[in-house]
């Protein structure tokens, strides 16, 4: 079986950026039912340390655009530094999945040597593979930040389960 670099990458972070929204959807209901402010859930974080749950999305966000940007050679759509509310960040996946989406299997297939560079958020760059970038970093830090996400959202008593972070079956 052969699985192309579009298909890793593209295909697995529009899918599980759709449970993202979705779980955002949860937060949503749940805010409205317990008479909480969103922006309450959107500042929770597992540890003081921590990424606060706006910044998970972000993050998330960030990992999945890049890399597919990275691999097709075309620069990433750019999102405001401000503090998001959940309107702006389920917006903000949609543009990203657009992005991503936008992206023709041509432009990414083939890249699993291509030297890329990845640029931190404080300027440091780290050279990789087109395939060690996806299964290294990316992928990885694409579904921590996630998880971390659907994690902040159970500890603050959202209701989901593990197939709301898994959303629907993709039969491809």
């Amino acid at each position: 079986m052969t699985i192309s670099m579009h298909q890793a990458s593209v295909g697995v972070f529009t899918h599980f950026l759709d449970s993202l929204s979705d779980l955002l959807d949860h937060a949503t209901a749940h805010a409205e039912k317990r008479n909480i402010d969103p922006s309450i859930l959107l500042s929770s974080r597992l540890y003081p340390n921590m990424y606060n749950l706006a910044r998970q999305v972000c993050e998330s966000i960030r990992h999945a655009v890049l890399a597919c940007a990275l691999f097709a050679g075309v620069d990433p759509p750019i999102f405001s530094e401000t503090e998001p509310d959940i309107a702006e960040l389920k917006a903000r996946i949609v543009v990203s999945q657009n992005f991503m989406e936008s992206i023709k299997p041509s432009q990414i297939d083939g890249t699993e040597e291509k030297q890329v560079v990845f640029t931190f958020r404080n300027g440091s760059t780290r050279q990789f593979t087109g395939r060690s970038l996806l299964l290294t970093f990316s992928v990885p830090q694409f579904f921590f930040h996630v998880t971390t996400a659907y994690d902040i959202l159970r500890h603050c008593g959202v209701e989901l389960a593990k197939k709301d972070f898994l959303g629907r079956p993709v039969q491809s």
